[in-house]
């Protein structure tokens, strides 16, 4: 291999799961990339056209994956960001809730299952690389990219959870797959989001090793594949304006040497604001490499990133023995795969791999667990079945959002008062509560990951408060209860995918017991653990 090829192999870039024309520019583009320049490996992504997330189809997917490595010359390494299963990123695939979701039930067998369905489903897809699980211990509430993507605030129990996901996905050799933990040294405790700025990470070197490092110390003794870098300064470290991803003290003195990880190394995406803002593509990944990462995820530019790591090792800034080590260990992962001996899929298996029944009860299942009650004054749950109102708060007018709640309170009460409410319908302010004026209490549904809501939509709620007694049930963040205090109920399913939708009616309703606690603290509300247990008092309709 030329020098060039070598670093190639060091370099992920993006796909969407898509099978274009062999004609387009889109597919010219691919070509380019796999065949003529030789990447290593691909990752893929969502389109997301006017904020609305769209997930790729899976016999597309699988068949794209397998055209792409009939171009490559060395087998392609393809990674997936399955935070919540695959499904996350693929239409049909078993919906998991978020990971502080499975916080909440309190036990690590349900992340330990849902390793073994990723692991399944993805190889399927021709997907052989989790970028998961998140080792993150969220201590910060005002965390508005981790957040519920986190396990919680323990790092007992986030490392607890980690460790059961990557014996799960590495539990087959049917379906053998590389495991990544992220993000390193951890982004728990940050107020900004990477992908917009660089963010900073306090607190001392005992601090970090006792709750941020915790759940990767775990993980590496437990054999993860991969390690992620953060695009966060740690001041602790290194300089407060150098990002994890470029700091040779955390990626080699600290994460090597200190901590003992011998696998593979990858960047967060190259292309996010916490790097991309301060470096140009070529000398980011040039820093990445010489402060220890073996894999370039995603560079904004990827042939100046090459270029640029070509001439590096060209000039000596970066030794050729350097870039040889890296590529040994990719080149071994991807013999570890198999990738070697069957680099393809069976495309016709595909729909009996994915969104097998089972799985989907199970996923469910670990929903309706995960519900939290945390104030329920007055006994305002479960609900009677009259005299309720709802209201469906909605951020995004595109978003679906919002749809399988609406469906899921038809069922129950055909007529019930159900108003979706968001600057884009028109409803706000005091045109909205006045259609609650004859409803005894009215429940909110929220979908925020950030513990936050548009001024709009927190003025709405805060006035309904005033005149009606509000239940509030956030299918997202825990932390929104700090916006409104004066709710008279609040239960929270830590997620806002659809089996979330429908496990929140559900426990509204006193169909499922509720036994969900609190995985983080909810700073002057309520204490981490809380959580009012109540069982069920209906069938399941």
């Amino acid at each position: 291999m030329t020098l060039r090829e070598k670093v190639a192999q060091l370099v992920i870039v993006p796909f969407y799961g898509e099978a274009p024309n062999s004609r387009s520019r889109e597919y010219a583009q691919f070509v380019r990339l796999v065949r003529e320049t030789g990447v290593g490996g691909m990752v893929l992504l969502n389109r997301v056209p006017k904020g609305v997330v769209r997930r790729a189809e899976p016999y597309a997917l699988a068949a794209f994956t397998n055209r792409m490595q009939k171009l490559a010359k060395i087998p392609l390494i393809v990674a997936g960001d399955f935070e919540r299963g695959p499904s996350m990123r693929v239409e049909g695939a078993t919906p998991f809730p978020h990971a502080m979701a499975f916080g909440a039930t309190g036990d690590p067998s349900t992340s330990r299952y849902m390793g073994e369905v990723s692991a399944r489903e993805a190889r399927a897809l021709g997907i052989q690389w989790l970028l998961v699980p998140v080792a993150d211990v969220n201590s910060n509430p005002d965390n508005p990219v981790i957040n519920i993507r986190s396990f919680g605030e323990n790092p007992a129990e986030v490392s607890a959870h980690v460790k059961a996901f990557l014996e799960g996905a590495h539990g087959s050799a049917k379906w053998p797959v590389l495991t990544t933990v992220k993000h390193f040294p951890g982004h728990g405790d940050t107020a900004i989001d990477t992908h917009v700025s660089l963010a900073s990470a306090g607190g001392d070197r005992a601090r970090l090793h006792s709750v941020e490092l915790a759940p990767f110390k775990v993980a590496i003794a437990n054999g993860v594949d991969a390690v992620m870098t953060a695009h966060i300064a740690v001041p602790a470290l290194d300089a407060p304006d150098v990002p994890a991803t470029l700091s040779a003290a955390i990626l080699t003195t600290l994460l090597r040497g200190e901590l003992g990880f011998k696998g593979l190394v990858v960047t967060d995406a190259l292309e996010m604001g916490g790097v991309a803002k301060g470096f140009k593509s070529g000398e980011a990944a040039v820093r990445a490499i010489e402060a220890g990462a073996d894999i370039l995820l995603m560079p904004p530019d990827p042939l100046a990133a090459i270029n640029a790591v070509v001439a590096a090792a060209s000039q000596g800034r970066i030794t050729r023995a350097r870039i040889e080590q890296s590529l040994e260990k990719i080149l071994a992962a991807k013999e570890k795969l198999g990738l070697n001996r069957q680099r393809l899929v069976d495309v016709e298996s595909v729909g009996d791999s994915v969104g097998d029944p089972e799985a989907l009860d199970r996923a469910q299942a670990i929903s309706d667990h995960s519900v939290t009650l945390v104030r329920n004054e007055g006994s305002m749950l479960p609900l009677p079945r009259e005299g309720v109102c709802f209201a469906v708060l909605q951020e995004n007018a595109r978003s679906p959002l919002g749809q399988t709640v609406i469906d899921e309170l038809r069922k129950r009460v055909p007529q019930a008062v159900t108003v979706t409410v968001g600057t884009a319908t028109g409803f706000d302010g005091p045109e909205t509560t006045a259609r609650f004026a004859g409803c005894a209490r009215v429940v909110v549904f929220s979908f925020s990951t950030s513990g936050a809501l548009p001024d709009p939509l927190r003025r709405f709620v805060a006035a309904l408060a005033e005149t009606k007694p509000v239940i509030l049930a956030s299918l997202g963040s825990p932390y929104l209860l700090r916006v409104f205090p004066g709710v008279k109920a609040y239960l929270t399913t830590c997620s806002n995918v659809q089996p979330a939708e429908i496990s929140a009616v559900r426990a509204l309703y006193g169909e499922i017991d509720i036994g969900g606690r609190l995985p983080v603290t909810i700073p002057g509300y309520a204490e981490y653990g809380a959580g009012i247990r109540l069982p069920a008092t209906r069938p399941v309709p």
